[in-house]
């Protein structure tokens, strides 16, 4: 066989990842006969079909699918390669990719990415905001070194690098009826508010879902957002209580402009915020560096005063085994 020639095969990923040879053009700067002629190529040159046209773009075969794993982990591996060519350097030159729910922002551009740029001013950081699919999905493929997710479910290709009790709260106005229980308020009686809730992408819907069937209510949310800004903006303009863990309004709490109350539910407390990498790659020592950074100083991965996961409690390694 023909050695595999690199620069087609990212034709065929960008195809692919875009949905269509013309969207990948158009990201690439580059005429789409251009793009579909080096598909066309590398086919001939593989003798087989990688990709199939259908009405709505491109689709990959189960030839293409194999290529553009290949194509994930071979950039991968050499953007690991760079990374740790500049860590000889001293951590003067080096990128970091993350993904994270919109949860985490506030907590993460305070003291942990002060600390670390003040002692690697050098690095680069991409930050990307997803749903907790996403954030999942991204860090799998190899498209962020480390994801922050909340709740995450078990996922074979994904490592927990430490996960830490966040229970699920009502967030509430300072004086709200809700903060003058006697208890933990129940289902029932966030039910009788009108609610502030996420997409169902995100983590922090999928439990509340969960919760809901384990206790046979329905919350329907008032309002429904990708954006927890919003969801905080609902609760400050007094329409109604939203469903977020403490971490996630740590600024509003202080300020006392928001209070958050633990919700009596066994599924709703066990809840975990987790920092997650792919099962099996090696982080770059300049991940590695932060993914330390984040774990001692983001809220978010502290105790406080919470239990940890058994997973929290394991050591973090520098690599996978």
């Amino acid at each position: 066989m023909e050695t595999i020639d690199d620069r087609r095969v990212r034709y065929l990923y960008e195809a692919v990842l875009a949905g269509s040879v013309r969207a990948a053009a158009d990201k690439m700067d580059m005429n789409p006969s251009v793009v579909s002629r080096q598909i066309a190529q590398l086919e001939s040159e593989l003798a087989v079909t990688l990709i199939e046209r259908h009405g709505r773009g491109v689709k990959p075969t189960e030839a293409g699918d194999m290529l553009i794993d290949y194509y994930r982990q071979h950039h991968a591996h050499q953007s690991d390669l760079v990374t740790k060519l500049g860590e000889l350097r001293g951590l003067q030159r080096g990128h970091i990719d993350l993904v994270l729910g919109e949860g985490f922002v506030s907590d993460l551009m305070a003291e942990p990415l002060q600390k670390f740029w003040a002692e690697h001013p050098g690095l680069t950081i991409k930050i990307n905001l997803a749903g907790t699919n996403d954030v999942l999905r991204q860090v799998g493929e190899d498209l962020a070194h480390i994801g922050l997710v909340y709740n995450p479910p078990v996922t074979p290709t994904i490592r927990s690098r430490v996960a830490v009790r966040q229970p699920m709260c009502a967030i509430v106005p300072p004086g709200h009826p809700l903060t003058l229980l006697q208890r933990q308020p129940l289902l029932k009686h966030i039910a009788a508010y009108p609610l502030a809730a996420m997409h169902s992408a995100y983590g922090t819907r999928q439990i509340m879902s969960l919760a809901e069937q384990m206790d046979r209510i329905r919350l329907p949310p008032k309002l429904t957002t990708d954006s927890i800004t919003v969801v905080k903006r609902f609760v400050l303009g007094g329409l109604g209580i939203g469903l977020l863990p403490a971490f996630a309004v740590s600024q509003e709490i202080d300020a006392q402009d928001l209070v958050a109350l633990e919700i009596d539910h066994p599924l709703l407390a066990g809840a975990e915020a987790h920092i997650v990498t792919r099962l099996g790659r090696q982080l770059p020592p300049a991940a590695n560096q932060l993914l330390l950074q984040l774990m001692s100083t983001m809220r978010a991965f502290k105790d406080s005063g919470h239990r940890k996961s058994r997973a929290a409690k394991r050591p973090v390694l520098p690599a996978d085994d």
